[in-house]
């Protein structure tokens, strides 16, 4: 078997590990497969104050993996991220013996938008709120660091090689597998967990959010059906949480301990728009550029490409200008493209949501299937491409695209292949 790809080593992924408003990854999938929602009012804290009372939460408890004097200086995002590494880890049938074997070798990539910002919030007010008499734990700033994560399962795993945390908004997640990839192809190291997290589910963010009106407003009374990109009647998205963490190991590495391969990473890209700090270039000129240039990196005509993970968050002007991208790319072929949008049943997790989409495409090839759409009921003119509409579909697919495009013009691509 060819352990070169263009001249360069092949990257594999050979674990998963998420956590997600639908489950962990088995759940996730069959959930998604079933069109179902993870939506819901919120629950981790009273939301009536808020205009928007929904979200994706995710039901976790930390104190079932992680120590309970640790877990209170940990923030959410580092919490869910080590757990996702640890999952993913025993996914790959890896021991953590296996990974202090080839510490050096091994990397840690992890993204996220606001990391621990909860931490350092919290511990803010009640500082000034006390007429500054509360001291500040000497935990309080580090572990609201956004490169907390990260340092958390390079940890967990003893991991001693690259570590590295993007920080590019929405983008993170599709960008860390990309970085991470690339450890590998430039023979940095064998092994490398890469994915990303977002854990910020509180009120100062959602009204944040709400202020921008980006937000799906109008349905705390039926949260299932808020998110619904490429629809008509969209009217922005749900806010989310969320993590995912993915095994990727050099082909010859994963063959050599006879790892299960599940997909191959063939290529990735990042772009800006350089136009507007949270709009959207109108004529998606970034996202174009960075699909081309992540099929480009694949080194795949553009008709190998079978489905299009999008963005999609279902806000009015992303999805008809991610929509208007895609046919600028790909031509009269877009037409003949699947595209969904993972989203419309988990809501937007920000840093986390690429790599929770990346598990969702590498399910898609192992099981030959893509996942639906949900919402899709009234049809846009300027969304006219196939959403792969309210239920899942069988389909052969050779490779996938997913699509990350992030707050500050940040664009991320992925191209993932079936082994």
């Amino acid at each position: 078997m060819e352990l070169l790809r263009n001249g360069r080593r092949r990257v594999v992924i050979t674990g998963l590990g998420a956590l997600t408003p639908l489950g962990t990854v088995k759940s996730f999938w069959e959930n998604l497969k079933a069109g179902r929602s993870g939506i819901r009012r919120i629950r981790s804290f009273d939301p009536s104050h808020l205009n928007v009372q929904i979200a994706g939460e995710v039901d976790f408890d930390p104190t079932e993996y992680i120590n309970f004097k640790e877990v209170r200086r940990m923030a959410r995002s580092s919490q869910m991220a080590q757990v996702a590494a640890r999952m993913a880890l025993e996914d790959a049938g890896l021991t953590h013996e296996d990974i202090a074997a080839i510490s050096e070798r091994t990397g840690v990539v992890i993204g996220t938008g606001l990391g621990g910002h909860e931490v350092i919030e919290q511990s803010t007010y009640r500082y000034k709120s006390s007429e500054y008499r509360f001291k500040p734990s000497p935990f309080s700033l580090i572990n609201g660091l956004p490169n907390m994560p990260a340092h958390y399962v390079s940890r967990e795993l003893n991991a001693t090689g690259p570590l590295a945390c993007q920080t590019t908004a929405c983008a993170a997640g599709t960008q860390s597998i990309g970085d991470g990839a690339e450890l590998i192809r430039t023979n940095r190291a064998d092994v490398v967990f890469a994915g990303g997290v977002e854990a910020l589910v509180v009120d100062y963010a959602i009204a944040g959010f709400e202020a921008m009106t980006v937000l799906a407003t109008g349905y705390n009374d039926m949260p299932e059906k808020a998110s619904r990109p490429f629809d008509a009647n969209r009217s922005g998205f749900v806010f989310s949480e969320g993590a995912a963490v993915l095994v990727l190991e050099s082909l010859e590495h994963a063959l050599k301990r006879g790892a299960r391969i599940l997909a191959e990473v063939l290529g990735h890209a990042s772009s800006s728009d350089a136009y507007h700090v949270a709009a959207i270039d109108p004529e998606g000129m970034g996202a174009q550029r960075v699909m081309r240039w992540a099929i480009e990196d694949a080194h795949i005509p553009l008709d190998m490409i079978d489905y299009i993970n999008a963005h999609g968050t279902g806000t009015p002007a992303n999805d008809a200008i991610e929509t208007h991208a895609i046919k600028r790319v790909f031509g009269e072929q877009a037409y003949n493209l699947a595209v969904s949008s993972t989203k419309s049943m988990i809501g937007h997790c920000l840093g986390g949501a690429g790599a929770v989409e990346a598990v969702a495409c590498v399910m898609s090839l192992v099981d030959q299937v893509i996942h639906p759409t949900i919402n899709y009921e009234t049809p846009d003119p300027a969304c006219d491409l196939d959403y792969v509409p309210n239920e899942a579909r069988s389909a052969r697919l050779r490779a996938v695209l997913s699509n990350s495009f992030g707050l500050g013009g940040q664009n991320a691509a992925l191209v993932l292949g079936a082994f």
